[in-house]
């Protein structure tokens, strides 16, 4: 197919647009939402540290590459990468988000699971047992980032979440019936937390996916063997079956998820 713009070959159908983009204007179009992401939320203003949670996977990697385009000409505003390694055989490899921080030009500070909490995250699954593990992966992880950031004197940190990301984690937090989960991401109590962002927010996985493969290769690819969370796994199934038909359910739910969060921020306190 050609491209709808141009008379290129078409490298993507988004069949929620209906457009067939070339390499040139899906770049066009993706950097078009990630900006109009940005600018919507007022996520980056003058004078922020932007600190991208890299791990090395597609999210991730393209969310630096995204922005380190984006903020290149800007002297008043800083991006570096900070990865986290929780220490979990063949995944999440330093080495790896160290050589795509390199290959982008981007300044990365590493910290791992046994300098700050002298255990790794293999250990402590091999003495606990996995049921909470990837609660208690996630949980250890957000503050060890947090610590870092802050340190580090970061405004913000970055993550490379994507359309279909949020989708599930509005959907997960309703069926899970708690509204405190659609509260920010929190550290430690009496622990100063640094605002997260999501640039990639309006966009979906797969174009995520493809922007990585275009500008990061060598991203990882390998799934957390610890990722087994039950209602996760039904989420995933019905969103991807259900937006097979209906397209727009996960804008849907971004949008569900932004209303439920300014409406418990709004709320009068009931003390």
């Amino acid at each position: 197919m050609q491209c709808s713009k141009c008379r290129r070959d078409a490298i993507i159908h988004q069949r929620y647009s209906g457009l067939h983009l070339c390499e040139q204007h899906f770049n066009r179009d993706f950097e078009a939402k990630a900006k109009r992401a940005i600018r919507e939320h007022r996520w980056i203003v003058s004078g922020d540290t932007v600190a991208v949670a890299l791990s090395g996977d597609k999210g991730s990697s393209a969310v630096l590459y995204f922005l380190r385009r984006l903020l290149l000409e800007r002297r008043d505003v800083k991006l570096i990468a900070i990865t986290v390694d929780e220490g979990i055989a063949g995944y999440r490899v330093p080495a790896w988000a160290r050589a795509i921080a390199e290959s982008i030009g981007v300044p990365l500070v590493t910290a791992t699971f046994r300098d700050e909490y002298g255990v790794m995250l293999d250990e402590i699954m091999d003495r606990k047992g996995t049921g909470l593990s990837c609660s208690c992966s996630v949980t250890l992880r957000r503050a060890l980032l947090n610590r870092i950031a802050r340190g580090e004197g970061a405004t913000k940190i970055a993550c490379g979440s994507s359309l279909d990301d949020e989708a599930r984690s509005v959907l997960e937090n309703v069926l899970r019936g708690d509204p405190k989960l659609f509260a920010r991401p929190g550290g430690e109590e009496g622990e100063e937390i640094v605002p997260w962002i999501k640039p990639f927010i309006y966009i979906p996985e797969r174009e995520v996916a493809l922007y990585a493969s275009l500008h990061t290769p060598g991203f990882d690819l390998a799934d957390c063997p610890y990722a087994g969370d039950p209602l996760r796994e039904d989420v995933r199934e019905i969103l991807d079956d259900y937006t097979s038909r209906h397209p727009a359910t996960n804008y849907s739910l971004v949008n569900l998820g932004k209303a439920l969060r300014k409406a418990l921020t709004d709320a009068p306190d009931p003390g």
